[in-house]
């Protein structure tokens, strides 16, 4: 993260989202799901790894997150974060799998805050939806996650709608301090 001089907000965008994949992650593990946390983590924490590079590029920053990760040894890491956008294939099938989880989360956290799949959709039409193309396909997107959304809670205690009160806005100070004082250092 450091290497790669990733902003600050996006650095406390991915701690949040990275806060609610383990905490599903968890709870899915609980109902004999078998998911490997490390990955989901590490995925989360790093799936914006090139988003800051991308604001001049405009590449693709799951594409480049996947393979910059890839490239150091990372290829399971690499390949939820490349996937993080948009899935390969969105499985109809009972059983989760790490990249749906860290797919989900994602959607779920507009910069540091978790907030309904409605609030965030509206958020991406306004940003990224220039023409009608892109609006149809976002819609289209939109809907297979809240399908797979329904999937993964299906076997929880809790609705999607409960995620803001059983994971507490908090802040990042701490995390974000030594953040900085690491890029500082590179």
């Amino acid at each position: 993260m450091c290497a790669m001089k990733m902003m600050d907000h996006i650095v406390v965008h991915s701690l949040q989202v990275c806060r609610v994949a383990t905490f599903l992650t968890e709870h899915l593990n609980k109902q004999h799901y078998r998911l490997n946390f490390d990955l989901i983590q590490s995925a989360a924490l790093l799936h914006d790894i090139t988003k800051t590079r991308s604001f001049k590029t405009r590449e693709d920053h799951a594409l480049t997150g996947g393979e910059y990760l890839a490239d150091r040894g990372y290829p399971e890491v690499g390949d939820l974060v490349r996937q993080h956008v948009t899935l390969d294939t969105y499985s109809v099938a009972a059983t989760i799998r790490e990249v749906e989880v860290l797919n989900y989360a994602d959607k779920r956290v507009l910069h540091d805050e978790i907030v309904s799949l409605d609030r965030r959709l509206d958020y991406i039409l306004e940003r990224y939806a220039k023409t009608q193309e892109h609006r149809e396909r976002i819609y289209l997107l939109w809907q297979k996650t809240d399908d797979m959304g329904n999937t993964i809670f299906k076997d929880l205690s809790f609705a999607p709608d409960d995620l803001p009160q059983l994971i507490p806005h908090r802040g990042y100070t701490v995390e974000l301090q030594k953040y900085q004082k690491l890029a500082d250092q590179i």
